[in-house]
């Protein structure tokens, strides 16, 4: 298993990973945009060097050429950049300009947030989100921050259980769409 940054070419790998996210986040968007148009939005979007580096960074953990699992977060002063890139997508499939699929801010103020983490299914149980998380703290010492933060759903206690195992801590509580989260930051 190797841990590395994210490439254009590994889009289509990343996008299943990052459907069982929003999946879990049951957005109400997800109920009219068609799957395939999605998928489509997703790709672009982490073919987009601002996904991939500049402004948000991805990072994969590879296995014999397959992504096992990918962690993606950005400062928290550039979610509405990755926001707009995402939503600059949608008429490239058909969807109006328009179309919402996050309508929430998830980060907190002086942080770098990390957005995403998933593993695949085939994958889990190997130590591979626990590997993801630890690469985490230079990339957000890179963009001079001094704390990761993410959301975790209530109903993932799973998650939350490694969050803490790994030294983040509960600072607050949001509401994302339909869900209640618990908001973690690891101090570096």
């Amino acid at each position: 298993m190797h841990i590395r940054a994210a490439v254009k070419n590994d889009a289509a790998q990343i996008v299943p990973l990052f459907k069982i996210i929003l999946a879990e986040m049951e957005l109400p968007s997800l109920k009219v945009i068609p799957t395939k148009k999605l998928d489509q939005v997703i790709q672009y979007s982490f073919s987009d060097s601002n996904y991939l580096k500049d402004a948000a960074q991805t990072i994969v953990a590879e296995d014999q050429g397959k992504i096992a699992g990918f962690a993606w977060g950005y400062p928290n002063e550039k979610e509405n950049l990755i926001n707009q890139i995402l939503v600059n997508n949608f008429p490239k499939v058909g969807l109006p300009a328009d179309t919402e699929l996050f309508e929430d801010d998830e980060a907190f103020d002086n942080e770098w947030y990390l957005d995403s983490i998933a593993v695949s299914p085939n994958y889990q149980g190997q130590g591979i989100g626990t590997a993801l998380l630890k690469k985490l703290p230079s990339l957000a010492k890179s963009h001079e921050k001094k704390q990761i933060g993410l959301n975790v759903d209530w109903a993932n206690p799973q998650a939350e259980k490694l969050y803490r195992r790994l030294g983040f801590k509960k600072v607050g509580t949001t509401k994302l769409s339909q869900h209640f989260y618990n908001h973690l930051i690891y101090q570096i």
